[in-house]
């Protein structure tokens, strides 16, 4: 999974793979501001309204597996640059949409584009960088760095855009990057041959739909009832999809995922970590932002201002801690501790009060969590994505990013039931709001205690910084 090509060209390259790393998280946050007057504008109901996130989180989470194949079958710069036309396709869409139908088409079309960008950005990371161990380590904490960046930018530029332009901007501002991306594309990235092989559209779609109702179904449950019928019917539609995708892949001679792939060492123990881990991340950035705006006061800049020491922690652990740390413990211990240190925090978090202030309720507590974030990320990131076999780096890159994606939308949506439940419904009181946010950053703390006990059980050891090659991770 490895290539030739000049140094400059190489970390130029990488600035390629992050910014698109940067993108697809951006725009999953990017919209949280402009929601409100998109309501307006497009006559959302409140009850619909998630699913102007939920429709890209979806799609996003729900294709990558394809995406991952298409990698593979047809090649990543190839599925990189389709991945930039349709995610440019879905941003004018969305930007342009007069009406709900239309909205939610164009960030099901984002999310869709997101899937072909991600697991081929992590494929062509792996081509770029994979045969130098060091130059890897690195290459892996830019690109995780670049989310949280990503997340938290979307934050401000939401706030800015929608304040001094429209919310049609926080769309159209993907045309210029996206066209940039297609214009260095061809000059930066490594060509890879294209595979022989069979695209599973059926166990896509299956998967893509049955993704869709286990969200579905909890972000409803608030509303309908835990124990109603509803409920039920739709988390048993999407047992029942689910495991008809994986019927589907054990009897497929090319399979969407084989599911021997999971026999690689380490390979399901990284992927649980990275499931947990987005599961319980972001929920806390969900309702810190929540927190910050609804009770402590704060307008849209100062709410991104706010989370911007989290982020610097997180970008410098990701670039200049986790790779040291990473050669001297290897990386089962750096993922429980982190997950261990994340928890923390956020049962920190889950002491915020309704009188309280940024520098008491929300900085300590935020950085702890920061520092766990950027411990976990990287090591569980680096062994699924080099655990497989180097012709199925598209795959493997497409099931972390399944598993970190459906982590985050299953988290976010649990963690929002618990919230309800608890008062975070309740617009303007502040004790009940504080009760329903601070339930949820204990049940985030859960998750990412949880993360740790299985990754503790699960991954075998040693895992040192060498398992970061696939050839050692195989061996």
């Amino acid at each position: 999974m490895s290539t030739q090509a000049s140094p400059t060209r190489k970390w130029w390259a990488l600035a390629l793979i992050a910014a698109a790393q940067f993108m697809v998280i951006m725009d999953t946050s990017i919209i949280g501001i402009a929601l409100p007057k998109m309501q307006t504008d497009l006559g959302f109901s409140q009850e619909n309204l998630t699913w102007v996130f939920n429709a890209y989180v979806i799609a996003f989470g729900g294709l990558l597996l394809l995406g991952g194949r298409l990698s593979d079958l047809w090649g990543a710069k190839r599925i990189f640059a389709t991945g930039w036309v349709v995610l440019l396709a879905g941003s004018v869409i969305a930007g342009a949409a007069g009406n709900v139908g239309t909205e939610l088409a164009g960030r099901a079309i984002q999310g869709a584009g997101a899937a072909l960008i991600a697991p081929s950005a992590l494929t062509l990371l792996m081509m770029l960088f994979g045969s130098n161990q060091q130059e890897l380590t690195k290459a892996l904490a830019v690109y995780g760095a670049a989310a949280p960046a990503g997340g938290t930018a979307g934050v401000f530029l939401g706030g800015m855009i929608t304040e001094y332009l429209s919310w049609p901007w926080v769309f159209f501002i993907n045309i210029p990057i996206a066209l940039i991306a297609l214009a260095a594309t061809p000059l930066l990235m490594p060509n890879a041959p294209a595979r022989s092989g069979s695209i599973d559209i059926v166990g896509a779609l299956t998967v893509t739909a049955g993704l869709a109702l286990a969200v579905y179904s909890i972000v409803r449950a608030p509303e309908v009832g835990w124990g109603s019928g509803q409920t039920w019917g739709y988390l048993t539609a999407s047992a029942v999809l689910l495991a008809a995708f994986v019927l589907i892949q054990s009897r497929r001679r090319d399979p969407l995922m084989r599911l021997g792939i999971f026999a690689a060492p380490n390979l399901a123990a990284a992927n649980i970590a990275q499931l947990l881990l987005g599961a319980a991340w972001i929920p806390m950035w969900f309702f810190l932002n929540l927190y910050l705006q609804q009770v402590l006061g704060y307008s849209a800049f100062p709410a991104g201002a706010a989370l911007l020491p989290m982020t610097t922690l997180i970008m410098l652990g990701m670039i200049v801690i986790a790779p040291r740390a990473m050669q001297r413990f290897g990386a089962k211990p750096m993922i429980v501790t982190g997950l261990i240190v994340l928890a923390t925090g956020l049962g920190w978090m889950a002491l915020v009060r309704p009188t309280g202030n940024f520098w008491v309720d929300v900085l300590p507590a935020s950085l702890v969590a920061a520092a766990g974030m950027s411990l976990a990320f990287i090591p569980s990131l680096g062994t699924a994505i080099s655990a497989a076999r180097p012709e199925e780096g598209g795959l493997a890159s497409g099931i972390v990013n399944v598993s970190y994606q459906v982590g985050s939308a299953l988290g976010l949506a649990t963690m929002t039931a618990v919230a309800a439940s608890f008062g975070a419904n309740q617009i303007g009181n502040l004790p009940e709001l504080t009760n329903g946010f601070s339930a949820a950053f204990l049940g985030a703390a859960v998750i990412a205690l949880a993360g740790a006990g299985v990754t503790a059980v699960s991954m075998r050891t040693p895992t040192t910084h060498s398992d970061l090659t696939p050839e050692a991770a195989l061996n």
